[in-house]
C-alpha cells in the first residue's frame, strides 16, 4: 500500500451514537449528514476493521463537512481511536487522546470542505493492528474558542488513510 492511500471510508449511516450528546442523523437534498450542534459538544462513533493492507504507520482522518445555514466561522473537529481487538472489554470506553483540526466553513451554505487530522503510529491510534476491530470517535469541539460557526456543522464523510 502506498502512503496516502485510502484505508476506510465512513458515512453518516454507519454512526453508532453514544448514549448522550450524540450527533443527529439528517438529510440535505436526500444526502445523509450528521448534524453537530453549536452549543453542545456532540459525538459520532464508528466501528471498523483495520484492513489487511495497512502497513502499520500513522493515520490521517479527513472529515468532509458543510454547514446547515452558516456561511462564516470555523469548526474544530476532534478524532480519537479506540482499539478493541480481542482484548478490550466493550462494556466501557477506552479511546486514546484525541487530536484536533480546525477549518473555516465554506462561504456558501450547502458547499463541502475537508479538514485532515493526523495521528502518529502507536498511542495516538491506540496501537491498532491489522485485522483488529476499532472505533473512531468524531467530536465537534464547541468549547474550543476557535469554534465559531453559528448553527450545525454537517458531517458528510470521513476518510481514514495511512500517512
Amino acid at each position: 500500500m502506498a502512503s496516502g492511500d485510502s484505508l476506510i471510508i465512513i458515512t453518516p449511516l454507519s454512526n453508532e451514537p453514544p448514549s448522550s450528546n450524540f450527533s443527529t442523523l439528517d438529510t440535505r437534498n436526500s444526502h445523509p449528514v450528521l448534524d453537530f450542534d453549536d452549543t453542545t459538544e456532540e459525538k459520532a462513533v464508528f466501528t471498523a476493521i483495520m484492513p489487511r493492507n495497512y502497513a502499520g504507520g500513522g493515520l490521517t482522518n479527513t472529515i468532509t463537512f458543510g454547514a446547515t445555514t452558516g456561511t462564516a466561522g470555523t469548526v474544530v473537529w476532534q478524532t480519537a481511536f479506540e482499539r478493541i481487538g480481542t482484548v478490550l472489554d466493550i462494556d466501557a470506553d477506552s479511546f486514546a487522546t484525541g487530536n484536533n483540526g480546525t477549518l473555516v466553513v465554506p462561504s456558501t451554505s450547502g458547499s463541502l470542505t475537508s479538514v485532515a487530522i493526523a495521528h502518529t503510529d502507536g498511542a495516538q491510534i491506540d496501537s491498532i493492528a491489522v485485522g483488529e476491530v476499532f472505533r473512531l470517535a468524531v467530536t465537534r469541539e464547541v468549547a474550543d474558542a476557535q469554534d465559531s460557526l453559528v448553527g450545525d456543522a454537517e458531517l458528510k464523510a470521513v476518510e481514514i488513510r495511512e500517512t
